[in-house]
């Protein structure tokens, strides 16, 4: 059980263009910034938008090919969808609801009924089978969707944001529970989500989508040791700067440069540096910092007692200071400051 997909299409002002595979009992969760195209790419796996061009393989079985002419129609297709907002049919029981995957694809009623029973025992709710989606808490219609889609036997399980309508206390709890039941579904999954948490508990691999192209894809580990997404250095807190490495020398395309360690490859690169081992002064340093910059505030954002400065210049970085030093210098937005940072504490590697 495998799935290869290269997805191809255009939908409004977005191009998608990615290709990824995913193997047997793998959860690979996509990552990425509103409109990079996560969800455009669940609903093309369920068949709810078509290929311009690329191919989709489940098991071996094409189910979209638009040079070979085949398009597996979403009926008929082995996959079960979680979606955002649950999409539960307000005017059926919770049982019925589970049960309509079954019942849709033609088998008899008592059979369905008695497949969603068993779903319905399993993720904790047999004693909602006669209640409407309306009279469920927001982690309850969760669980009833997860059934929903599992109840139809699925090879490929889509879970598009499932976390995301509920609130912030509800959500690790039914994380955990999701966890639990994903845990014995022998099939493939893909999960669509914004929260790195999500990611985390949940999920093998991840793939980061941005501008409609997967632009890094490995365990979560691999990802955020190195990140090659500015989205995934955002999640982390980290400036990412691209450029290329020449003798000890990071150049910016606009022109910029950093100093780096010697042992620095040459060519094509990122640079990381963490914002807190960046040092605001109000006159130009001297000491030991390699690096130096003149620059001016941007803006500022306070997190407790740490404050975020995001400074523009030939080298654009966000430092993080304490509450006393921010007073202590007196910054604000438009006042110009020099920005330090030794080479040692900037991590480059091969782009």
């Amino acid at each position: 059980m495998s799935l290869e997909a290269s997805i191809a299409l255009e939908r409004g002002t977005l191009r998608l263009d990615a290709s990824f595979s995913v193997a047997p009992g793998e959860l690979l969760a996509l990552i990425g910034p509103n409109g990079a195209g996560k969800s455009t790419i669940l609903r093309a796996l369920a068949g709810l938008l078509p290929l311009d061009a690329g191919r989709i393989v489940l098991d071996g079985e094409v189910l979209d090919d638009p040079v070979a002419g085949i398009l597996r129609p979403a009926a008929d297709r082995p996959v079960g969808v979680v979606f955002q907002d649950y999409l539960l049919f307000p005017h059926l029981s919770v049982l019925e609801n589970v049960a309509f995957g079954r019942r849709a694809r033609g088998e008899d009623r008592h059979t369905a009924r008695a497949a969603a029973t068993a779903w319905l025992e399993r993720v904790g709710l047999a004693e909602y089978a006669r209640v409407r989606p309306g009279a469920l808490s927001g982690g309850q219609a969760q669980r009833v969707a997860l059934a929903r889609a599992l109840a139809s036997d699925p090879r490929l399980l889509l879970l598009d944001e499932p976390l995301a309508a509920l609130d912030a206390g509800t959500r690790a709890e039914v994380r955990r529970d999701l966890r639990t039941h994903l845990a014995s579904f022998p099939g493939i999954r893909v999960l669509v989500t914004h929260d790195p948490l999500d990611a985390y508990a949940l999920a093998d691999r991840v793939a980061v989508v941005e501008g409609g192209q997967i632009v890094q894809a490995g365990t979560l580990p691999e990802v955020t040791a190195h990140p090659r997404s500015r989205y995934v250095a955002e999640l982390l807190g980290i400036n990412l700067l691209e450029g290329t490495v020449r003798h000890g020398i990071f150049r910016l395309p606009d022109g910029g440069e950093l100093v780096v360690t010697g042992d620095a490859a040459d060519g094509p690169a990122f640079a990381a540096v963490r914002p807190h081992a960046i040092s605001l002064h109000t006159t130009e340093p001297g000491g030991s910092p390699r690096n130096v910059w003149r620059g001016v505030i941007l803006d500022l954002d306070r997190l407790g007692d740490r404050v975020r400065v995001r400074v523009g210049g030939p080298v654009p970085l966000t430092a993080e200071v304490t509450a006393g030093a921010f007073a202590e210098l007196g910054l604000e937005p438009g006042r110009e400051v020099w920005t330090a940072v030794k080479a040692t504490e900037i991590e480059t590697y091969p782009a």
